[in-house]
């Protein structure tokens, strides 16, 4: 009897249960090498690139071109513990005090050791990077934001600044750890565009436009072998057009939605038709790193039904493929309902100084936390809805930043719409509460609070630092709709979850916790460092982290280590 993770699940991506063979001879393998990476963003190009260094021979293969989510990406990386631009600053930081702050975002997803680990390599891998030919800065920018503008490459990119978070003993002062990439617009491609260079440069080989559709697996021992994949064939008008696909669904994804995913669909469709079929053989090991699944409807719908209607964020490939193959040879996904939400009120600078309040008109969380903390707390425990609250003072404040702030254009224009075409104007709190449908006396209570906070009179009941507390004094109240249901002012949304992993190699376990020989994950294939809680950063740090660490293990794995006892693959039949 087959395992149910091992049958067919149908998505715009079919992945086919495991091709079991009594050894490799059996397979007519059309190409060969040590390592097989699957998938070609940041995670599996610093492991294609590690294991290079570490002298295994490396094939990448990719669906489309290469790039994933990380070239559509912001092109931060979340690093610390006293890098050169932290100094350069101004900023003390140690492992220490980095690794005592990612406790609250990672709540236990992995280990405190790896914790640990992953914050005293940071300086070391952000140095990596610089070595791919990755550039940074130092330069800070003057206002808390969700994404610097041009000129400014290291920011506080998380909860460093909220009191809650912090630990005096630790570090003298909140350090900034979110280090864009020196570019110009959005540093993601450029961040891509040195990690694929050098994938190359190191000797990597790459085959793209070619879609891995299973593994292929020794029946007595489990171990994988290699992978069957789909290679688009050269000259070929569809294949072309397939090329062309990715681009477009990339420009598509975000504002056309319905249209990116019939092109998602008609790139499927053009595997399927004219696919070539191929099986290549991994020697030591193959490493799934294929991104993550919010694409996949399937996965979505059955884990995270009530993020569906955010703003999907990701590839074209990011359809859950790596998970489904690691799924059919025993892998077993985690937190699979664990998905981002970023409700980011910043900037403007001034927003968080209102109040977010419920359906109720209670407020419920920090208001200076960072987006995807406030989205986490909206979505999980209010339904989705949360009113944003400003006063006029706030509102003129607001509107200069955004008229000569110097804000990017995805920051300046939804805020003035929101403010002057969707905002629900109130003359008093109790007018406000009757046009929102709140409670007005537990509203009441809120601005009460808030301002006895910003008098100093007591703290603030959310734990509101005090550069950011408010009076409300006079003039008209403002109560903007920041639902995830809000269409002007979408919430982007990303999944989280993966394959359960050796914390010390990135090999994939089983249900029972053993590794399967063979295998390897990294990314948001696999669980990791931002699989708890998203920080800006911190998924591109937890690619090169995880990434470095699966290519270097399979590097090293010998092809005769395959012993495994019956048991474990007695599990998979049953």
């Amino acid at each position: 009897m087959k395992n149910s993770s091992q049958k067919q699940i149908s998505t715009i991506n079919p992945v086919d249960a495991a091709l079991d063979v009594g050894s490799a001879d059996e397979v007519l393998w059309s190409d060969a090498a040590d390592v097989v990476v699957v998938g070609w963003g940041a995670a599996g190009a610093s492991a294609a690139i590690e294991a290079r260094e570490q002298g295994a021979e490396v094939l990448v293969i990719d669906r489309f071109g290469g790039g994933g989510a990380s070239v559509l990406s912001g092109g931060v990386v979340y690093a610390g513990g006293g890098t050169a631009y932290q100094k350069q600053a101004g900023f003390e930081d140690t492992p220490e005090a980095m690794a005592d702050y990612l406790k609250h975002e990672v709540n236990g997803v992995v280990s405190d050791a790896t914790l640990a680990r992953f914050s005293r390599d940071s300086v070391a891998n952000l140095q990596w990077l610089e070595k791919q030919g990755v550039s940074f800065g130092s330069t800070m920018p003057a206002y808390k934001t969700s994404y610097p503008p041009d000129g400014i490459y290291l920011y506080y990119s998380g909860n460093e600044v909220v009191p809650a978070y912090g630990n005096p003993k630790l570090a003298k002062k909140p350090a900034p750890r979110g280090h864009r990439v020196v570019a110009k617009g959005q540093s993601g491609a450029t961040f891509y565009a040195a990690l694929k260079q050098s994938t190359l440069a190191q000797g990597a080989r790459a085959l793209t436009q070619a879609r891995v559709q299973r593994l292929v697996r020794e029946r007595d021992t489990g171990r994988v072998l290699g992978v069957e994949v789909m290679v688009l064939p050269a000259g070929d008008a569809r294949t072309e057009r397939h090329k062309k696909l990715d681009e477009l669904v990339a420009k598509w994804r975000l504002y056309q939605a319905p249209r990116a995913q019939a092109g998602r669909r008609e790139a499927a469709q053009i595997e399927s038709e004219i696919g070539e079929r191929r099986f290549i053989r991994a020697r030591q090991a193959v490493v799934l790193s294929t991104g993550g699944y919010v694409f996949n409807s399937e996965l979505m719908n059955q884990h995270a039904p009530a993020y569906t209607p955010g703003w999907l964020t990701g590839a074209a490939g990011c359809d859950g493929s790596g998970l489904r193959l690691g799924q059919s040879v025993g892998g077993i996904g985690q937190d699979l309902n664990n998905i981002s939400a970023w409700r980011f009120i910043t900037p403007p600078s001034v927003w968080p100084k209102g109040l977010v309040v419920n359906t109720r008109g209670e407020r419920f969380c920090n208001e200076q936390v960072y987006g995807a903390k406030l989205g986490y707390e909206m979505m999980e425990n209010q339904g989705g809805k949360a009113w944003l609250i400003i006063d006029s003072h706030l509102r003129r404040q607001a509107t200069w930043q955004c008229l000569f702030g110097g804000l990017w254009a995805f920051q300046s224009m939804p805020a003035l719409a929101l403010m002057y075409k969707v905002a629900v104007k109130g003359r008093s709190v109790a007018d406000l509460a009757k046009k929102i449908g709140a409670d007005a006396l537990v509203l009441q209570r809120q601005f009460d609070a808030a301002n006895a906070a910003a008098r100093g009179e007591r703290d603030d009941p959310m734990g509101k630092s005090r550069d950011m507390r408010h009076e409300f004094k006079d003039g008209s109240l403002f109560a903007i709709d920041i639902s995830i249901s809000q269409k002007m002012f979408p919430i982007a949304v990303l999944s989280l979850g993966g394959l359960q992993v050796n914390e010390d190699s990135g090999a994939v376990t089983d249900g029972a916790g053993r590794d399967i020989p063979g295998l390897y994950a990294a990314g948001r294939t696999a669980i990791g460092i931002a699989s708890s809680r998203y920080v800006s950063g911190l998924s591109l740090a937890d690619c090169v982290f995880s990434g470095r660490r699966a290519g270097k293990a399979a590097a090293l794995a010998s092809d005769q280590a395959v012993a495994q006892p019956a048991a474990a693959m007695e599990s998979l039949s049953s």
